[in-house]
């Protein structure tokens, strides 16, 4: 039973690794209706941008936080001038394809200012087994742990942010029709700026995590592939889905790997997620949270 407890335990925890990732796809998918390949890039930009002010520059922990958050908003300011402005109105699947340059711009950027080699990221987030539950026998790191915390925050924020503020309406508003919410006085190029500059800092977080847990890297670019089974089962405009999806895949994917691997050879962490994505594409596209989309001709 409590080796049970821990493979639960320890799935609920990577599940919210992958959500950390996740929620940025939300934001601005649910602000401005693009998908945004490139948010995984994002995450590996940003851990590399803080290691390299500590490392390079030699700034304290806080002040190379402030100053990485300070390089992400001048980021988004950058990608609404450069990319968005020129592609207002412009099908999905165009706004998609230009995401996807921007993931590449942006890795190969990080390769020039930072390096390509592995660096280690400590900005003193508990390390190793939570003691108490050590004690009864149950391994949890204290990373994921303060990843979870730091998640629970930033939903609450987030679900504030859209629901309560003018902004949050006013980002709602963009999504749903571009050429409407010009119409009515908001200001699209704003709009995009903060919703890119929310998210880049939701990135900086996620790097932050994974940073810390696996060393920052050019690999993590790639949680993002493992993020978008999040976005399917959660729903791609539900900031709770993304937890919630995040939390289901983590499980599943470690109860299947530990007690069905054995049978079928091993290697189901691998692809569960996405059997799991596939499987609710056929019988719910919009996620357990998503909004339901209804198209009258």
């Amino acid at each position: 039973m409590l080796f049970f407890i821990e493979v639960t335990l320890s799935g609920l925890m990577a599940g919210v690794m992958y959500s950390l990732v996740a929620l940025g796809f939300v934001l601005i998918f649910k602000a401005s209706g693009i998908f945004n390949f490139a948010q995984g890039v994002m995450a590996l930009f940003a851990a590399l941008t803080l290691v390299g002010f500590m490392d390079e520059f030699g700034m304290p922990v806080w002040l190379a936080i402030i100053g990485t958050i300070a390089v992400m908003i001048a980021l988004a300011w950058v990608i609404e001038r450069v990319m968005l402005r020129h592609l207002v109105n412009q099908e999905p699947i165009i706004l998609f394809m230009a995401t996807i340059g921007l993931a590449y711009v942006l890795e190969g950027l990080g390769d020039i200012l930072w390096g390509s080699d592995v660096k280690v990221l400590d900005i003193g987030i508990p390390q190793g087994a939570w003691d108490w539950l050590w004690d009864q026998g149950i391994y949890v790191e204290k990373l994921e742990l303060f990843a979870a915390a730091t998640a629970a925050i930033l939903v609450i924020f987030l679900a504030i942010f859209f629901q309560k503020t003018r902004t949050g309406r006013a980002l709602r508003a963009v999504a749903d029709d571009h050429q409407a919410a010009l119409s009515v006085g908001i200001s699209l190029h704003t709009i995009w700026v903060i919703v890119w500059s929310v998210s880049g800092i939701v990135a900086l977080v996620a790097g932050i995590m994974w940073g810390s847990k696996s060393g920052v890297q050019f690999s993590l670019s790639l949680i993002a592939l493992k993020a978008l089974p999040v976005l399917i089962l959660g729903g791609f405009t539900s900031v709770p889905g993304a937890i919630i999806g995040g939390m289901i895949i983590g499980v599943g994917e470690k109860l299947a790997e530990v007690y069905l691997g054995p049978f079928v050879g091993g290697a189901i962490e691998n692809w569960f997620a996405y059997m799991l994505a596939l499987a609710f594409l056929l019988f719910r596209p919009q996620g357990l949270f998503g909004e339901r989309i209804i198209e009258r001709v």
